[in-house]
């Protein structure tokens, strides 16, 4: 804010005096600048504009100033009105709790501030209510760009440095559907508060020695970072900065090839406040900037606030985020597959009531019934259920079946869904297979397509065959799904996985594909919705919707793929858990076993990859036929084939998995209460299903506490061995028909 030009009304030491304090920046800085503009002639109004405060604010100081002078000025303000707002604290407020006007009358209450306050800040960083962030940053100089990220921070003794990104073109037009929270907010903050405070100077390393260290360390963190982040234009925002100016100047120009520029904080703002504020902001517009990307943040700077007392020189934080350039830019020409045109997203398909989700379930469950039946499983009115009906026939959704006879009264018509209403394409991501599928409303399968791959295939490639095969399928399916008919596209994937992001982190059999942001690689190339999900997950989602009443209960999914996982369905729908990576089995087995590693951690269980273990212990207790492909498929379903034959060694070996296999799932009955264990997956074959039922089904049910209060049924999956494309396809139907009281943002 640029000082007033001159206050001719008042005596020159007192000018003086108020000159001081409006450039002080303290709590004074407002009521001086207050005065100096009343003095120059102008008004309540234009004064309340220039500074950004309410017309009351300014018609108070006033009035303390001419019944009190300078002394009327430092009494304290009524209580419950902070002397200086912190405006970044009001954008992140804002941020986390849009609702329009409502909401900044509710943030003026919180923060002890005027309306107008809050109106006139989200007038300056250019955040609208009921509008998705496009701000402007008022750092100085400016940010250029409304749309930015945070992609790194810096801390050594001298300086902290946020790291911020811009595009010129503007942010999605819609808010990210998660938001991080105040923890995590908070989180950032706290573990960078021991940093701020830390002396400037580190006794275990000699001065000299420590400007050569601070010298080089910023300059080579901001030319990694430039590395890292090719295609987005950086921004280092100092949030705070101890030194000689001299020594300051150097450090913010150490390289003219950098292409980094600086920036310091806002006026009104503090480096805490900045931080949150640019944080909320971020994952408001990012999906891909969640919680694990600063939940990382937080652990990088808590390492190095307790690190230990070795006498070393303390390193600077210099935290980078993932590239985040695979979904900024367009792919180059001929890099993947063009998409068709012939297919484009279900428009049709809005269901605008959890009633029509009700009568849907109900149909679906029922595979045929009338809506008297509706109605009285339901507990909605006749009237309510005809005319629901009718809206769903008339849109396609059900059609009617041929009518029945009743003993009295006219016949009846029952409905169905209609299977052609939608279709859905889900994709399998395994490390020696990929498969795709499209299925039907109704869970039929229309085509299925499989292609062979390697683990350590670059994932650029092993993207581009996700996707050929993707449009492959839908190619040979073209005749039996409509141009508008496909809902979208589900992808299940070897967990773990960010869901908010669509990243896949780090899956223990597919090195290469640490961090990959898959879900925006993947929309560039499918013109619909696209959900990624956990391979267990996605098949307990399938299993729900395609055993319509034989799985209308709670119960748990076991996957027998490359490694074994475990989907959940409780109280109605899927369980995913916090982070949506509920279901991750081999620790459990490994706990209920006993295996502990050398550090204290669970086991990894070679039992828990059944591809791999049982050839092993088949060829260790002698059976030759087991081959020397060790850990292929070919070698599993070879020791298949011999235990169905009744070769001792097989049948040995295939009953010391299931056998670890059913501790775990001896854990989940005893947590969870069920009573209901279904099995499937690639490797549930039907050579060795007999032995993965008997022994798991003879562990859940002699070893459990309640055991005298239930009976544990385990049942095959009604899903083929496509089981996880099944059901990344139904996790579409999932988040579009099932009756959900909750947001339906996810499947």
């Amino acid at each position: 804010m640029p000082e007033p030009r001159s206050a001719p009304g008042l005596p020159a030491e007192t000018r003086a005096v108020l000159r001081g304090w409006a450039g002080s920046g303290g709590p004074l800085a407002t009521r001086a600048r207050v005065v100096l503009l009343a003095a120059e002639g102008l008004r309540d109004a234009d004064i309340a504009r220039r500074l950004g405060v309410s017309r009351q604010t300014v018609g108070s100081w006033r009035h303390r100033w001419h019944s009190g002078g300078l002394p009327g000025l430092e009494q304290r303000p009524r209580t419950g009105r902070p002397a200086l707002v912190d405006e970044a604290e009001v954008v992140t407020r804002a941020l986390l709790a849009p609702g329009g006007s409502g909401a900044s009358r509710a943030i003026a209450r919180e923060l002890g501030v005027s309306h107008a306050t809050v109106a006139a800040i989200r007038r300056r960083w250019q955040l609208p209510p009921d509008a998705s962030p496009a701000p402007h940053i008022p750092t100085r100089p400016p940010l250029p760009g409304a749309d930015v990220w945070v992609m790194g921070l810096y801390v050594d003794p001298l300086s902290a440095v946020l790291l911020a990104g811009t595009r010129p073109q503007a942010p999605r037009t819609a808010p990210a559907a998660t938001v991080i929270g105040e923890d995590v907010l908070e989180g950032v903050a706290r573990a960078l508060d021991p940093l701020s405070a830390a002396p400037a100077t580190d006794p275990a390393i000699p001065a000299r020695e420590a400007d050569t260290r601070r010298d080089g360390a910023l300059p080579a963190y901001l030319a990694a970072a430039a590395e890292h982040h090719p295609d987005i234009e950086l921004h280092a925002v100092v949030l705070w900065e101890r030194g000689r100016p001299a020594e300051r100047d150097t450090r913010r120009h150490p390289d003219a090839g950098t292409p980094v520029t600086f920036h310091d904080l806002p006026a009104r703002t503090t480096w805490r406040g900045f931080l949150r504020a640019m944080i909320a902001l971020d994952s408001t517009s990012h999906p891909e900037s969640s919680r694990r990307v600063y939940l990382d943040l937080v652990a990088a700077l808590e390492r190095r606030a307790h690190r230990p007392p070795t006498g070393g020189p303390a390193e600077p934080v210099h935290w980078l985020r993932e590239n985040v350039a695979g979904h900024l830019r367009a792919p180059a020409r001929g890099q993947l597959p063009s998409v068709s045109a012939s297919f484009s997203g279900v428009n049709q398909i809005d269901l605008g009531s959890f009633n029509e989700c009700v009568v849907i379930e109900a149909v679906r469950l029922s595979g045929s019934i009338t809506r008297g039946e509706i109605a009285h499983r339901t507990g909605l009115t006749q009237q309510s259920v005809s005319r629901i009906a009718r809206s769903l026939l008339d849109r396609g959704i059900l059609v009617e079946d041929a009518q029945r006879r009743a003993t009295s009264g006219k016949p009846r018509t029952p409905v169905r869904l209609c299977g052609t209403a939608a279709h859905a394409l889900g994709l399998h991501i395994d490390p020696e297979l990929l498969t795709a599928v499209v299925i039907d409303l109704d869970g039929a399968i229309v085509c299925t397509c499989t292609r062979p791959v390697s683990a350590d295939t670059d994932p650029g490639e092993f993207v581009a065959q996700v996707v050929a095969l993707g449009h492959e399928t839908l190619g040979k399916a073209r005749g039996a799904v409509r141009e508008d008919g496909l809902l979208g596209v589900g992808v299940a994937v070897p967990g773990p996985v960010d869901i908010a992001s669509g990243t896949v982190l780090n899956p223990p059999l597919m090195q290469a594909w640490e961090d990959l942001p898959l879900l925006y690689l993947l929309k560039d190339h499918f013109p619909c919705r696209v959900l990624i999900e956990k391979d267990s997950l996605a098949a307990a989602a399938g299993e729900r919707w395609i055993g319509r009443d034989r799985r209308a209960r709670d119960f748990a999914y076991l996957y027998l793929g490359t490694g074994v996982g475990s989907g959940l369905y409780l109280n109605g729908d899927l369980y995913r858990g916090v982070s949506a990576n509920a279901g991750e089995f081999g620790q459990l087995c490994a706990i209920a076993l006993g295996r502990m590693a050398g550090d204290g951690r669970p086991e990894i269980l070679p039992e828990c990859n059944p591809p791999v273990s049982v050839p092993d212990f088949a060829a260790r207790l002698g059976l030759g036929a087991a081959g020397t492909g060790g850990g292929s498929t070919a070698a599993y379903r070879a020791v298949g084939r011999a235990a169905a034959d009744g070769d001792p060694a097989a049948v040995r070996a295939v009953r010391e998995v299931a056998g670890a296999v059913g501790r775990g799932a001896l854990g989940l009955v005893d947590l969870l209460d069920i009573d209901l264990i279904v099995l499937g997956g690639p490797f549930f074959t039907d050579d060795v299903a007999g032995f993965y039922l008997e022994e798991i089904g003879r562990t859940v049910n002699e070893f459990p506490t309640a055991r005298r209060l239930r009976r544990v049924e385990v049942e095959r999956s009604v899903l083929s061995a496509e089981a996880a494309a099944v059901g990344a396809a139904s996790t579409l139907f999932h988040a579009t028909f099932t009756p959900r009281l909750r947001g339906r943002d996810r499947a």
